[in-house]
Protein backbone atom coordinates (compact mmCIF):
# COMPACT_ATOMS: atom_id res chain seq x y z
CA UNK A 1 0.00 0.00 0.00
CA UNK A 2 1.27 3.48 -0.85
CA UNK A 3 2.10 5.99 1.89
CA UNK A 4 -0.62 8.65 2.22
CA UNK A 5 0.15 9.95 5.70
CA UNK A 6 0.44 13.65 4.83
CA UNK A 7 -2.16 15.86 3.14
CA UNK A 8 -1.43 17.80 -0.04
CA UNK A 9 2.16 16.59 -0.46
CA UNK A 10 3.35 15.45 -3.89
CA UNK A 11 4.19 11.74 -3.99
CA UNK A 12 5.17 9.38 -6.78
CA UNK A 13 3.94 5.90 -7.67
CA UNK A 14 5.42 3.54 -10.24
CA UNK A 15 2.64 1.88 -12.24
CA UNK A 16 4.86 -0.18 -14.56
CA UNK A 17 4.91 -0.26 -18.36
CA UNK A 18 2.11 1.40 -20.29
CA UNK A 19 0.80 0.79 -23.81
CA UNK A 20 -1.02 3.69 -25.42
CA UNK A 21 -4.11 3.74 -27.62
CA UNK A 22 -2.19 4.96 -30.64
CA UNK A 23 0.48 2.26 -30.36
CA UNK A 24 3.05 4.03 -28.22
CA UNK A 25 4.80 2.34 -25.31
CA UNK A 26 6.65 3.43 -22.20
CA UNK A 27 8.63 0.79 -20.28
CA UNK A 28 8.09 2.47 -16.93
CA UNK A 29 5.55 5.12 -15.91
CA UNK A 30 5.43 7.13 -12.70
CA UNK A 31 2.36 9.09 -11.64
CA UNK A 32 2.63 12.09 -9.37
CA UNK A 33 -0.28 12.33 -6.95
CA UNK A 34 -1.49 13.98 -3.75
CA UNK A 35 -4.01 12.83 -1.17
CA UNK A 36 -6.10 14.40 1.59
CA UNK A 37 -7.86 12.63 4.43
CA UNK A 38 -7.79 8.96 5.39
CA UNK A 39 -8.96 5.94 3.42
CA UNK A 40 -11.50 4.03 5.50
CA UNK A 41 -11.32 0.32 6.19
CA UNK A 42 -13.41 -0.82 3.23
CA UNK A 43 -12.01 1.89 0.90
CA UNK A 44 -15.51 3.20 0.21
CA UNK A 45 -14.80 6.89 0.87
CA UNK A 46 -12.29 7.54 -1.95
CA UNK A 47 -12.81 10.53 -4.27
CA UNK A 48 -10.79 11.18 -7.42
CA UNK A 49 -10.46 14.81 -8.55
CA UNK A 50 -9.16 15.42 -12.07
CA UNK A 51 -7.15 18.51 -13.00
CA UNK A 52 -7.67 20.69 -16.09
CA UNK A 53 -5.22 21.13 -18.96
CA UNK A 54 -2.46 23.07 -17.17
CA UNK A 55 -3.59 22.17 -13.66
CA UNK A 56 -1.53 20.34 -11.07
CA UNK A 57 -2.20 17.73 -8.41
CA UNK A 58 -2.49 20.44 -5.75
CA UNK A 59 -6.26 20.66 -5.46
CA UNK A 60 -6.33 21.98 -1.90
CA UNK A 61 -4.23 23.15 0.99
CA UNK A 62 -2.59 20.48 3.06
CA UNK A 63 0.40 20.13 5.30
CA UNK A 64 2.39 22.45 3.02
CA UNK A 65 -0.28 25.20 3.46
CA UNK A 66 0.18 26.12 -0.22
CA UNK A 67 -3.15 27.32 -1.71
CA UNK A 68 -4.87 24.80 -3.97
CA UNK A 69 -6.92 25.41 -7.11
CA UNK A 70 -10.16 24.07 -5.58
CA UNK A 71 -9.70 25.16 -1.96
CA UNK A 72 -13.39 26.12 -1.53
CA UNK A 73 -14.38 22.56 -2.43
CA UNK A 74 -11.92 20.32 -0.59
CA UNK A 75 -10.76 20.29 3.02
CA UNK A 76 -11.90 19.76 6.61
CA UNK A 77 -15.54 20.84 6.81
CA UNK A 78 -15.66 21.78 3.10
CA UNK A 79 -18.09 20.43 0.50
CA UNK A 80 -15.82 17.41 0.11
CA UNK A 81 -15.01 17.06 3.78
CA UNK A 82 -11.58 15.48 4.18
CA UNK A 83 -12.49 14.49 7.74
CA UNK A 84 -14.92 12.08 6.04
CA UNK A 85 -13.58 11.47 2.52
CA UNK A 86 -10.22 10.39 1.14
CA UNK A 87 -9.35 12.62 -1.83
CA UNK A 88 -6.84 11.72 -4.54
CA UNK A 89 -5.53 13.91 -7.37
CA UNK A 90 -3.10 12.51 -9.95
CA UNK A 91 -1.06 14.33 -12.56
CA UNK A 92 -1.98 13.05 -16.00
CA UNK A 93 0.67 10.97 -17.76
CA UNK A 94 2.47 13.28 -20.19
CA UNK A 95 2.22 16.18 -17.76
CA UNK A 96 4.94 18.05 -15.89
CA UNK A 97 3.73 18.00 -12.29
CA UNK A 98 5.23 14.75 -11.09
CA UNK A 99 4.18 12.19 -13.72
CA UNK A 100 6.24 10.72 -16.52
CA UNK A 101 6.20 13.20 -19.38
CA UNK A 102 8.30 14.41 -22.31
CA UNK A 103 10.83 16.06 -19.97
CA UNK A 104 11.34 12.83 -18.01
CA UNK A 105 14.48 10.76 -18.66
CA UNK A 106 14.13 7.82 -21.04
CA UNK A 107 16.13 4.61 -20.44
CA UNK A 108 19.08 6.18 -22.28
CA UNK A 109 19.17 9.02 -19.76
CA UNK A 110 18.04 11.69 -22.21
CA UNK A 111 14.61 13.36 -21.98
CA UNK A 112 11.90 11.59 -23.96
CA UNK A 113 11.24 14.80 -25.90
CA UNK A 114 10.04 14.07 -29.42
CA UNK A 115 9.97 10.33 -28.66
CA UNK A 116 7.16 10.62 -26.13
CA UNK A 117 4.01 8.85 -27.39
CA UNK A 118 0.68 10.54 -28.04
CA UNK A 119 -1.56 10.39 -24.98
CA UNK A 120 -5.37 10.20 -24.98
CA UNK A 121 -7.89 10.82 -22.22
CA UNK A 122 -8.53 7.07 -22.22
CA UNK A 123 -4.82 6.36 -21.72
CA UNK A 124 -4.88 8.66 -18.71
CA UNK A 125 -7.77 6.78 -17.15
CA UNK A 126 -6.06 3.40 -17.64
CA UNK A 127 -2.98 4.76 -15.86
CA UNK A 128 -5.09 6.18 -13.02
CA UNK A 129 -6.81 2.82 -12.57
CA UNK A 130 -3.42 1.30 -11.79
CA UNK A 131 -2.78 4.02 -9.23
CA UNK A 132 -6.14 3.22 -7.66
CA UNK A 133 -5.11 -0.43 -7.44
CA UNK A 134 -1.90 0.54 -5.64
CA UNK A 135 -3.89 2.67 -3.21
CA UNK A 136 -6.26 -0.23 -2.52
CA UNK A 137 -9.26 1.49 -4.11
CA UNK A 138 -11.53 -0.81 -6.09
CA UNK A 139 -14.40 1.65 -6.53
CA UNK A 140 -14.45 5.43 -6.29
CA UNK A 141 -17.16 7.03 -4.20
CA UNK A 142 -17.00 9.79 -6.82
CA UNK A 143 -14.86 11.00 -9.72
CA UNK A 144 -15.14 14.65 -10.67
CA UNK A 145 -13.39 17.36 -12.63
CA UNK A 146 -13.81 20.46 -14.74
CA UNK A 147 -12.81 21.12 -18.36
CA UNK A 148 -10.23 18.46 -19.27
CA UNK A 149 -10.79 17.08 -15.78
CA UNK A 150 -14.44 16.64 -16.70
CA UNK A 151 -13.43 14.70 -19.81
CA UNK A 152 -11.33 12.38 -17.66
CA UNK A 153 -14.13 11.94 -15.13
CA UNK A 154 -16.59 11.02 -17.89
CA UNK A 155 -14.11 8.57 -19.39
CA UNK A 156 -13.77 6.88 -15.99
CA UNK A 157 -17.52 6.26 -15.89
CA UNK A 158 -17.51 4.85 -19.44
CA UNK A 159 -14.34 2.75 -19.15
CA UNK A 160 -14.69 1.53 -15.57
CA UNK A 161 -18.41 1.85 -14.71
CA UNK A 162 -18.08 -0.78 -12.00
CA UNK A 163 -15.40 1.36 -10.32
CA UNK A 164 -17.21 4.73 -10.55
CA UNK A 165 -20.17 5.10 -8.21
CA UNK A 166 -20.68 8.80 -8.96
CA UNK A 167 -19.40 11.07 -11.72
CA UNK A 168 -19.44 14.87 -11.91
CA UNK A 169 -18.68 16.41 -15.30
CA UNK A 170 -18.24 20.18 -15.06
CA UNK A 171 -17.73 22.61 -17.97
CA UNK A 172 -17.15 19.83 -20.49
CA UNK A 173 -19.13 17.86 -23.06
CA UNK A 174 -19.10 14.31 -24.38
CA UNK A 175 -16.47 15.11 -27.01
CA UNK A 176 -14.27 17.94 -28.24
CA UNK A 177 -16.01 19.85 -31.00
CA UNK A 178 -14.58 20.97 -34.33
CA UNK A 179 -14.22 24.52 -33.03
CA UNK A 180 -12.41 23.37 -29.89
CA UNK A 181 -10.07 21.27 -32.01
CA UNK A 182 -9.47 24.27 -34.28
CA UNK A 183 -8.46 26.53 -31.40
CA UNK A 184 -6.30 23.74 -29.99
CA UNK A 185 -4.51 23.24 -33.31
CA UNK A 186 -3.58 26.93 -33.41
CA UNK A 187 -2.06 26.61 -29.93
CA UNK A 188 -0.08 23.49 -30.81
CA UNK A 189 1.26 25.03 -34.01
CA UNK A 190 2.33 28.19 -32.17
CA UNK A 191 4.65 26.02 -30.09
CA UNK A 192 5.84 23.78 -32.91
CA UNK A 193 6.71 26.78 -35.08
CA UNK A 194 8.81 28.44 -32.38
CA UNK A 195 12.44 28.47 -33.69
CA UNK A 196 13.59 26.95 -30.39
CA UNK A 197 11.19 23.99 -30.51
CA UNK A 198 13.71 21.75 -32.31
CA UNK A 199 11.14 19.08 -33.04
CA UNK A 200 10.48 18.72 -29.32
CA UNK A 201 14.12 18.10 -28.37
CA UNK A 202 14.96 21.47 -26.83
CA UNK A 203 15.96 20.45 -23.32
CA UNK A 204 19.65 21.18 -23.75
CA UNK A 205 18.96 24.63 -25.16
CA UNK A 206 16.43 27.44 -25.03
CA UNK A 207 12.85 26.34 -24.43
CA UNK A 208 10.18 27.51 -26.92
CA UNK A 209 8.71 30.00 -24.46
CA UNK A 210 7.54 32.42 -27.16
CA UNK A 211 5.43 29.76 -28.85
CA UNK A 212 4.11 28.55 -25.51
CA UNK A 213 3.21 32.13 -24.64
CA UNK A 214 1.23 32.57 -27.85
CA UNK A 215 -0.57 29.27 -27.18
CA UNK A 216 -1.51 30.51 -23.73
CA UNK A 217 -2.81 33.80 -25.11
CA UNK A 218 -5.09 31.96 -27.55
CA UNK A 219 -6.33 29.65 -24.80
CA UNK A 220 -6.87 32.40 -22.26
CA UNK A 221 -9.10 34.37 -24.61
CA UNK A 222 -11.37 31.29 -24.62
CA UNK A 223 -11.10 30.86 -20.86
CA UNK A 224 -12.53 34.31 -20.14
CA UNK A 225 -15.50 36.20 -21.61
CA UNK A 226 -15.90 39.21 -23.89
CA UNK A 227 -17.97 41.16 -21.32
CA UNK A 228 -15.21 40.67 -18.73
CA UNK A 229 -12.53 41.90 -21.13
CA UNK A 230 -14.63 44.92 -22.01
CA UNK A 231 -15.41 45.72 -18.37
CA UNK A 232 -11.86 45.27 -17.09
CA UNK A 233 -9.85 46.66 -19.99
CA UNK A 234 -11.97 48.22 -22.73
CA UNK A 235 -9.70 50.19 -25.07
CA UNK A 236 -7.56 51.50 -22.24
CA UNK A 237 -3.82 51.89 -22.62
CA UNK A 238 -1.46 50.00 -20.35
CA UNK A 239 -0.23 52.63 -17.93
CA UNK A 240 1.62 55.38 -19.77
CA UNK A 241 2.06 53.32 -22.93
CA UNK A 242 0.58 54.74 -26.12
CA UNK A 243 -1.03 52.06 -28.29
CA UNK A 244 -2.33 54.63 -30.77
CA UNK A 245 -0.35 57.56 -32.09
CA UNK A 246 3.38 57.96 -32.48
CA UNK A 247 5.38 54.76 -32.74
CA UNK A 248 8.91 54.55 -31.35
CA UNK A 249 11.73 52.32 -32.55
CA UNK A 250 10.61 49.79 -29.95
CA UNK A 251 7.13 49.68 -31.48
CA UNK A 252 3.77 50.94 -30.30
CA UNK A 253 2.57 50.80 -26.73
CA UNK A 254 0.13 48.16 -25.53
CA UNK A 255 -3.54 48.20 -24.76
CA UNK A 256 -4.31 47.03 -21.21
CA UNK A 257 -5.80 43.77 -22.45
CA UNK A 258 -2.55 43.02 -24.30
CA UNK A 259 -0.60 43.51 -21.10
CA UNK A 260 -2.96 41.12 -19.35
CA UNK A 261 -2.42 38.41 -21.98
CA UNK A 262 1.34 39.01 -21.89
CA UNK A 263 1.26 38.45 -18.13
CA UNK A 264 -0.69 35.20 -18.47
CA UNK A 265 1.75 33.98 -21.14
CA UNK A 266 4.83 34.74 -19.05
CA UNK A 267 3.32 33.15 -15.96
CA UNK A 268 2.57 29.86 -17.73
CA UNK A 269 5.93 29.74 -19.53
CA UNK A 270 7.59 29.92 -16.14
CA UNK A 271 5.82 26.85 -14.77
CA UNK A 272 4.85 24.54 -17.63
CA UNK A 273 6.74 22.43 -20.16
CA UNK A 274 5.94 23.20 -23.81
CA UNK A 275 5.94 19.52 -24.84
CA UNK A 276 3.54 18.70 -22.01
CA UNK A 277 1.29 21.52 -23.20
CA UNK A 278 1.20 19.92 -26.65
CA UNK A 279 0.48 16.46 -25.27
CA UNK A 280 -2.25 17.67 -22.88
CA UNK A 281 -3.83 19.73 -25.65
CA UNK A 282 -3.81 16.87 -28.14
CA UNK A 283 -5.20 14.54 -25.48
CA UNK A 284 -8.13 16.91 -25.04
CA UNK A 285 -8.53 17.09 -28.84
CA UNK A 286 -8.89 13.27 -28.72
CA UNK A 287 -11.68 13.43 -26.14
CA UNK A 288 -14.70 11.50 -27.40
CA UNK A 289 -16.41 9.20 -24.95
CA UNK A 290 -18.21 7.52 -27.89
CA UNK A 291 -15.07 6.66 -29.87
CA UNK A 292 -15.34 2.98 -30.75
CA UNK A 293 -18.54 2.68 -28.71
CA UNK A 294 -21.28 3.87 -31.08
CA UNK A 295 -23.26 6.98 -30.16
CA UNK A 296 -22.84 8.84 -26.88
CA UNK A 297 -26.04 7.24 -25.60
CA UNK A 298 -24.76 3.79 -26.60
CA UNK A 299 -21.37 4.45 -25.02
CA UNK A 300 -23.03 5.30 -21.70
CA UNK A 301 -25.95 2.85 -21.87
CA UNK A 302 -24.38 0.36 -19.48
CA UNK A 303 -23.20 2.99 -16.99
CA UNK A 304 -25.15 3.07 -13.74
CA UNK A 305 -23.06 5.75 -12.07
CA UNK A 306 -24.96 8.64 -10.50
CA UNK A 307 -24.21 11.74 -12.57
CA UNK A 308 -23.96 15.43 -11.87
CA UNK A 309 -23.52 17.63 -14.94
CA UNK A 310 -22.76 21.33 -14.61
CA UNK A 311 -21.89 24.18 -16.98
CA UNK A 312 -20.78 27.80 -16.78
CA UNK A 313 -23.48 30.05 -18.22
CA UNK A 314 -20.99 32.46 -19.86
CA UNK A 315 -18.63 29.75 -21.14
CA UNK A 316 -17.53 30.26 -24.75
CA UNK A 317 -15.13 27.31 -24.85
CA UNK A 318 -17.53 24.58 -23.67
CA UNK A 319 -20.96 25.98 -24.40
CA UNK A 320 -23.70 25.01 -21.92
CA UNK A 321 -25.55 23.32 -24.77
CA UNK A 322 -22.83 20.65 -24.86
CA UNK A 323 -23.51 19.87 -21.22
CA UNK A 324 -27.23 19.65 -21.96
CA UNK A 325 -26.59 17.21 -24.80
CA UNK A 326 -24.46 15.04 -22.51
CA UNK A 327 -27.04 15.14 -19.74
CA UNK A 328 -29.80 14.12 -22.16
CA UNK A 329 -27.75 11.19 -23.49
CA UNK A 330 -27.27 9.58 -20.07
CA UNK A 331 -29.20 6.38 -19.28
CA UNK A 332 -30.99 8.43 -16.63
CA UNK A 333 -30.99 12.01 -17.96
CA UNK A 334 -30.20 14.67 -15.39
CA UNK A 335 -30.66 18.41 -15.00
CA UNK A 336 -27.69 20.61 -15.91
CA UNK A 337 -26.68 22.79 -12.98
CA UNK A 338 -25.42 26.22 -13.93
CA UNK A 339 -22.50 28.15 -12.47
CA UNK A 340 -23.63 31.73 -13.01
CA UNK A 341 -20.68 34.04 -13.52
CA UNK A 342 -19.94 36.67 -16.20
CA UNK A 343 -16.27 35.77 -16.59
CA UNK A 344 -16.46 32.64 -18.78
CA UNK A 345 -15.04 29.12 -18.73
CA UNK A 346 -12.73 29.67 -15.76
CA UNK A 347 -15.84 29.96 -13.61
CA UNK A 348 -15.48 26.22 -12.95
CA UNK A 349 -12.35 27.16 -10.98
CA UNK A 350 -13.20 30.53 -9.49
CA UNK A 351 -16.84 29.89 -8.56
CA UNK A 352 -16.98 26.16 -7.85
CA UNK A 353 -18.58 27.00 -4.48
CA UNK A 354 -21.83 27.59 -6.40
CA UNK A 355 -22.18 23.80 -6.72
CA UNK A 356 -21.95 23.23 -2.97
CA UNK A 357 -25.66 22.51 -2.49
CA UNK A 358 -25.91 20.20 -5.52
CA UNK A 359 -22.80 18.23 -4.57
CA UNK A 360 -23.78 18.02 -0.91
CA UNK A 361 -27.29 16.86 -1.69
CA UNK A 362 -26.35 13.64 -3.47
CA UNK A 363 -22.60 13.14 -3.74
CA UNK A 364 -21.31 14.32 -0.37
CA UNK A 365 -24.12 14.49 2.16
CA UNK A 366 -23.40 16.31 5.40
CA UNK A 367 -23.36 14.54 8.74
Amino acid sequence: MLNTAADGILRHASIGALEFETGGYLPEVVLGYETWGTLNEDASNAVLIQHALTGSTHVARGDSDEPGWWDPLVGPGATIDTDKYFVVAANMVGGCYGSTGPASPAPDGRPWGSRFPMVTIRDSVHAEARLADLLGIRRWHAVLGGSMGGARALEWAATYPERTARCAVIACGAASTAEQIAFAQAQVLAIRLDPNFNGGDYYEGQAPVDGLGIARRIAHINYRSEPEFEYRFGRNAQGTEQPFGSVTAAGRGRYAVESYLDHQATKLAGRFDANSYIHMTEALMSHDVARGRGSVAEALAGVDSEFLVAAVDSDRLYFPEQSRQLAAALPNPVKVHMIQVPTGHDGFLTDIHQLHDELSASFFPRG
